[in-house]
């Protein structure tokens, strides 16, 4: 008997990337560009400002996609290890962006806060960047102090130091949201490289009263606290965001009142297209609708934490908290802004991930889902014998 020996082209070989992971990005990036026109071409219309064009927020939000992903193709070339190299002048330059942005005459101020830098064309937000610069320099410091994270002078003290500053800058924005996001991240990193149960224990709990204090020293936030634990005491004032964006969700039943019939959009919900685009899919595609979305999100953090879990396997561990950083990040802020639509949580300017109008949010997002790819590739190139 013969043997045959199947020939070299007609060989399955293995993908080169996490096709799943690219699939979702895809899909939440696609849904994003149908939610925003839908949920912002009333206020587009009838906006001075916009040229009463309809299609301002689509065209702007499409230019935002198509430049972040071009940017994401640039970033996904690069070495992981130059990415560790770069990180903590990455970094320290994401500081320079936050303190830059405090600048009177540098730093343009939208509805009290102090978040962007003016580029003409568009707005920059620094804070996004910085949640990428967090995670590679997180990543990055837990690889080097490896053997100290039991030790809280030695592992945490400098990392604290830093990210104290960072939140500084934040709360003086302020950017609550940012920072709370930034705390998770780089706390989150710190524990998946080895501290110390019990230290991580006690710095929860500190990390607990502080936000705690933050929020009995500002009325500010107390205000927002208050209007979220019962919106409908003053559904015109303090409660009144998050009382429509429960009416929407109340209205959006199961399957929705139909893609484009939202009428909460229309003048009734404040930052329909932004913060509060979830609501708007609520109404308008219903509890389908939203279960899709936290499907598509689940699958995003899985894929990222299994990217992560295998470049361990590979002794990769920088490559590895990168992956699962981002992995933190994105299922974080998406967590707390669903959870601001659906009242659980205290209003915040958190976009949700992937599918809000805002252009420094999707740049951001889409270069950390390009560095979480190069993860993934380079694990398969190795696993393969060749060297990354």
């Amino acid at each position: 008997m013969t043997s045959y020996s199947m020939p070299a082209s007609a060989r399955v070989i293995p993908a080169e990337y996490d096709r799943c992971l690219l699939w979702v990005t895809a899909l939440l990036l696609s849904l994003g560009l149908v939610m925003v026109y839908s949920a912002s071409i009333a206020i587009a219309e009838g906006s001075r400002m916009t040229g009463n064009n309809a299609m301002y927020y689509l065209t702007r939000h499409a230019v935002f996609v198509l430049i972040s992903l071009v940017a994401a193709t640039m970033v996904f070339q690069v070495p992981l290890r130059v990415w560790q190299q770069l990180a903590p002048f990455l970094f320290l330059g994401g500081l320079g962006l936050l303190a830059l942005v405090l600048i009177p005459g540098i730093g343009r101020e939208v509805n009290g806060s102090r978040r962007w830098l003016s580029l003409y064309v568009i707005n920059l937000q620094p804070s996004e960047l910085v949640k990428v610069a967090v995670v590679l320099y997180a990543a990055d410091y837990t690889v080097r102090k490896a053997a100290f994270m039991h030790s809280l002078r030695k592992g945490f003290l400098p990392m604290f130091g830093v990210m104290l500053l960072a939140g500084g800058l934040l709360l003086m924005e302020p950017d609550f949201g940012a920072f709370a996001v930034i705390t998770v991240i780089a706390m989150g990193i710190l524990f998946l490289g080895g501290m110390n149960w019990r230290l991580f224990a006690g710095l929860i709990v500190m990390l607990v009263i502080g936000f705690l204090l933050l929020i009995w020293t500002s009325p500010y936030r107390m205000q927002r606290v208050i209007g979220f634990m019962d919106p409908w005491a003053d559904p015109y004032g303090k409660g009144y965001q998050l009382s429509h964006a429960l009416i929407a969700f109340g209205r959006g039943e199961w399957f929705g009142v139909g893609l484009g019939a939202s009428v909460e959009k229309l003048f009734y919900l404040p930052e329909a297209h932004t913060d509060f685009l979830l609501a708007v899919i609520a109404e308008e595609l219903g509890f389908a609708g939203v279960l899709l979305i936290i499907v598509l999100f689940t699958l995003l953090v899985w894929r990222a934490f299994a990217i992560g879990r295998r470049a361990f396997e590979l002794e990769r561990p920088y490559a590895a908290l990168v992956a699962q950083g981002v992995g933190l990040w994105i299922g974080v802020q998406a967590i707390i802004n669903m959870g601001v639509n659906m009242g659980v949580l205290p209003t915040k300017g958190l976009t949700l991930p992937l599918l809000s109008f805002g252009g420094s949010a999707i740049l951001a997002t889409c270069c950390a889902i390009a560095i979480l790819l190069r993860v993934d590739w380079e694990n398969r190139q190795q696993a393969r014998g060749f060297t990354v």
